[in-house]
Parts: C-alpha cells; structure tokens; sequence
C-alpha cells in the first residue's frame, strides 16, 4: 500500500463509491464523495501482485478495502466500487489483457470481484473510465459539459490506454494502444515505460510518440487528443513538442483519472 495521509472529516454517508484502477505495475484507489468529488486523503496506490493472476488482485483489493476502512475510521460496507482492468470489458466478462495475467481472458470479472469483496461492483475498461472522468468534468469538458467533437484520451504508462468520444459519447473498448507500427505493436515503443526501461532521453521519446500519435491522427481525425498517465504530470517537457492538427492537452486529473472515472460509473450502478 501506499503510505497514508490524515484522513478528513467524513461520516459513511457521505462516501458515495470506491474507484480501484488495475494496472500492470499498480492498483490505484480512492474514494469519492456524494458530489463526486475524490476525497484526496484517501488516494492512494497499491503494488500489482507479480503475474497480476485474478485471483491475487481480488486479494489486494479487499486488502485495500480493509486498510481504507482504517484509515477512515468507517465502515465500508456496502458502498459500491468500480474496478477498472486493462483489457476489453463486456458486461462485466473480460475478452482481453494488457500487462496483466491471461487468466483474465474470459473471466466474469464482475463475479469474481462482487464476491471477493462482498459489495456490488462496475468493471470497465481502464482507459474508458479515465476518459469519461475527463470528458464529463476534467480536460474535455467546458462549463460542466462534454465539447463537442472528437476527443481521444490516451494514458501513457505500463502500457497504452485508449478511449474516444463523439460529442460526449463513450465508444467502448478502443484498442489503439496496440495498433502496429513500423512492425511493431505500438505500447513497446511509446508507453511511458519504455522511456525507463530503454533509458530514453525526452527527445528519443518524443520522437516516437510523435509518430504514434500521428498515427492515431491519420486514423480517426480527433479534435482533441488528451494525455494522461502519470507522465502527464510532466506535459510541459513534451506535449509542446509535439506536431498535430488536433489540440493537444494534458489531463486534468492525470493518474486519479481512472480511479475517479470508475468510482463515478459505480456510482450510478443502483440508477
């Protein structure tokens, strides 16, 4: 778990959902609260268990749940949660998997995850959830409102997220994390990781987003392209960079996207 910090002032009522974010190299979670708002005290992240398997998720997140009711000195009971997994999502079964297990494939998530942790839960596409967090109240939004047009969000990290709107409407489970190019499958060469991993400088890594993201231009023509994942906390070393006809922003939530994304989907589960 991540290290804790003084929980604030909330009674159980006004926790509304949990939002847990699975990735390759760590589960990020929070809490939101009845306005939908993160309740920052409570953000935090945990490390993936090596293999990610379902099975050992499911275990670090009800771990995570039990040190959440700790920190906040309430009982958690009941409150609903969404899960965000790095792979294509169909009613709760998921069809594919993204630097996680392939025990994944083919698993009703929602099944597995509902009982573990004894609450009613959401599973989404992780890179879906971020973006309707920024859509609907972060980069993409203007005055409470989706913009209108074309907006694709990808997260840059272990891997590539990808999600794309259409004057506000989510199409599910967009894969341009793994288009190929120059032969090869697009997040091994332009995830954030690969900048640790090969010991990229920002002008090596530049120059291989620019020609991801000038794919994904020529592909689908978004009028808006927002960049999340941690490094978006770093948007300044790059995005200006960066040659595109599209408008180009970082998140606004940056790394909590997906966690705030998937609180609020779990937030509507009773609706």
């Amino acid at each position: 778990m991540a290290a804790k910090h003084s929980a604030s002032a909330q009674t159980p009522a006004q926790f509304a959902a949990l939002g847990l974010d699975l990735g390759g190299s760590s589960i990020k979670y929070g809490l939101v609260d009845t306005s939908g708002e993160l309740v920052q005290s409570t953000f935090g992240q945990a490390t993936t268990p090596d293999g990610a398997h379902p099975d050992a998720v499911a275990e670090v997140m009800a771990q995570i749940l039990r040190d959440l009711a700790e920190l906040t000195g309430e009982d958690l009971a009941g409150l609903p949660a969404g899960i965000t997994v790095p792979g294509i999502v169909i009613d709760g079964v998921v069809h594919s998997a993204a630097n996680i297990d392939e025990a994944w494939i083919g698993l009703d998530a929602t099944a597995l995850l509902s009982k573990t942790l004894d609450r009613q839960v959401a599973i989404l596409n992780d890179a879906d959830a971020a973006g309707m967090a920024e859509v609907y109240a972060g980069a993409g939004a203007s005055n409470g409102e989706p913009i209108l047009g074309s907006t694709m969000l990808l997260t840059l990290g272990t891997g590539i997220g990808s999600a794309f709107f259409r004057d506000g409407v989510l199409f599910p489970n967009i894969e341009f994390g793994h288009l190929e190019i120059d032969g090869f499958n697009a997040e091994s060469k332009a995830a954030a990781r690969v900048m640790r991993e090969e010991n990229l400088s920002w002008e090596q890594y530049i120059t291989r987003l620019q020609r991801y993201l000038s794919q994904v231009e020529f592909l689908c023509s978004p009028d808006l392209i927002i960049i999340g994942g941690a490094i978006s906390e770093d948007h300044e070393k790059f995005l200006p960079k960066l040659n595109l006809r599209a408008k180009l922003v970082p998140a606004k939530y940056h790394n909590a996207a997906g966690v705030l994304g998937a609180a609020h989907r779990a937030m509507h589960l009773s609706t």
